[in-house]
């Protein structure tokens, strides 16, 4: 699976944190605490912003391990989370998830992950949680739904071929995209699970203009392997859409979903 930068890992997580549904994670809070020792793994952990932002609302004895298959990542992780007990990383590729440790594991933890993942891959992963009798906490999952205050007649097309883009291989078998949480839904509802989905957009104003910035250049290669458009119709709607970014009126609306589910 391909990594990602640390200064995009950086200018999304405000927005992420943000957006993360509060009840879900007050949800999983009170699950936590009826558990005798809480204990969360964290895939895709990059420089742990899923601990960073659940951390203060669960229980103080609460273990986590972060994992991610980038060294600098977990170096990063692992400084950023100095002032939190009970934390350790590792080195993982998920490709492996046999091997997944889950030993006296509570729920299962992932941010802007599973988007990016096969259906067999979340298969493989709802066994391995199932049988562990794991929960899993899954926030931030793209569903395909992009909108924005000042509307381009191209809007459509972007989205569309950006979501087609969204379910070619990103590492882990071909990616479900927008359908990743329904995917899930369907699996875990399957093996018993109680689960809630709540919305978790992001909304980015014209105070965002960085990340507003690094979101739009991300389209520019998906739109020019994914889309009918000409190279000058893509370069014209990015054109259209970084100049728009410090209107006081601009505003992008990014849909993403949560999950929690936990043994019935």
């Amino acid at each position: 699976m391909s990594g990602f930068d640390m200064d995009w890992l950086g200018l999304r997580e405000p927005v992420d944190v943000a957006a993360r549904d509060q009840g879900l994670i007050a949800a999983l809070a009170g699950y936590l605490e009826s558990q005798p020792a809480p204990y969360l793994v964290d895939l895709g952990c990059g420089t742990g912003s899923t601990l960073r932002s659940l951390q203060p609302a669960l229980p103080a004895d609460t273990k986590w391990l972060l994992l991610d298959h980038d060294p600098i990542l977990l170096e990063e992780a692992m400084k950023r989370s100095a002032a939190v007990m009970h934390v350790n990383v590792g080195e993982y590729d998920l490709n492996d998830i046999a091997t997944l440790p889950l030993d006296d594991v509570s729920v299962v933890t992932a941010s802007a992950l599973f988007d990016l993942c096969s259906e067999a891959f979340c298969a493989a992963l709802v066994a391995r949680i199932a049988d562990a009798g794991c929960g899993l906490y899954a926030a931030l999952n793209y569903d395909g739904a992009i909108e924005w205050s000042q509307a381009h007649l191209l809007d459509v097309d972007v989205v569309s071929a950006f979501n087609r883009h969204q379910r070619t291989d990103k590492g882990l078998g071909m990616a479900l995209g927008p359908d990743a949480t329904a995917c899930l839904e369907r699996l875990l509802r399957a093996r018993g699970y109680r689960v809630d989905i709540r919305p978790s957009p992001w909304r980015m104003d014209s105070s965002m203009a960085a990340l507003q910035t690094a979101f739009l250049n991300g389209f520019r290669q998906p739109l020019l392997d994914a889309s009918k458009l000409e190279p000058e119709e893509i370069q014209g709607w990015l054109s259209y859409r970084l100049e728009a970014i410090p209107a006081p009126e601009s505003l992008c609306k990014v849909g993403h979903l949560d999950l929690l589910a936990l043994p019935a």
